[in-house]
């Protein structure tokens, strides 16, 4: 096991953590105004300080975790969802019309970010998590539609999937019963990979007001409110920024050390 596996599930643990606490206990209400106690900096009763409304932002910080976890998840599981079969799908047609169709519907998806296309479902629907979710979903189903597809065209010429269709299982059975385990492998990898982009990319949406609504706390947001206010309270900009930094380099170091423990090659080198 390599060091950055461990350090990567030590932090991504300790925001998971952080997360689920927040359901039982934080050390305020995240949402209570205490206008005498604003722009504290980090002291014995607020340990990050406080915010211009004189909010905790240790209590915000605990539940907008638990904000940016359920968002980059569901997004991520919308992405793999999706993504993974129509992949599937076009490996095991390779070069006919679903084939095609499914590869330029994903090139027609890479055009637009993930953020026009939350500024357009915001026009039809209005701004809020749930709307976030769905532009960071969408924009997750090409990346495993073509991480899959790849992964599954280099084994349709395998000796065991030739035996399997000489067995006279279908594509479908195939597909499912061995394409799909063989690159599990390298879709739990990726999923982490686009669970640390999905953190980011909802920090990013609610820095423009597209993401989680207020009253619930969510790190792009508290930056957002922080940019005018840097000069004078510096921790209201360190607090968000240092959670989403350390969120998103564990998870790539997490990634980083699956990819690494999983593959058969190292593992091999490794024994």
């Amino acid at each position: 096991m390599t060091r950055g596996l461990i350090l990567g599930g030590a932090l991504s643990a300790l925001v998971l953590l952080a997360a689920l606490m927040s359901f039982l206990w934080t050390p305020f209400d995240h949402a209570a105004m205490n206008i005498p106690a604003k722009l504290q900096p980090p002291n014995a009763q607020h340990w990050l300080g406080t915010d211009h409304f004189g909010r905790d932002l240790m209590s915000m910080i605990m539940v907008g975790a638990r904000t940016s976890i359920a968002v980059a998840l569901v997004a991520v599981g919308i992405g793999m969802g999706a993504g993974v079969p129509l992949g599937l799908a076009a490996a095991a047609r390779k070069g006919t019309w679903l084939d095609e169709a499914i590869m330029r519907g994903n090139d027609l998806v890479f055009a637009f970010p993930a953020l026009v296309i939350a500024i357009l479902i915001t026009a039809v629907l209005g701004a809020g998590a749930v709307n976030a979710i769905i532009a960071i979903g969408i924009f997750n189903i090409p990346v495993f539609a073509r991480i899959t597809r790849g992964a599954a065209l280099s084994l349709w010429e395998r000796e065991f999937i030739l035996a399997a269709r000489v067995a006279g299982k279908g594509a479908a059975r195939i597909s499912a019963e061995h394409i799909l385990p063989n690159v599990m492998n390298l879709l739990i990898v990726q999923g982490t990979i686009q669970f640390s982009l999905g953190i980011l990319a909802e920090a990013g949406l609610s820095y423009v007001g597209l993401g989680a609504q207020p009253p619930t706390p969510s790190w792009g947001r508290m930056l957002a409110d922080a940019q005018t206010m840097v000069s004078f309270a510096p921790h209201l900009a360190l607090v968000p920024g240092t959670a989403i930094i350390l969120t998103v380099l564990g998870l790539n170091l997490l990634g980083d050390g699956l990819r690494d423990w999983l593959d058969p090659k190292l593992r091999v080198a490794r024994a």
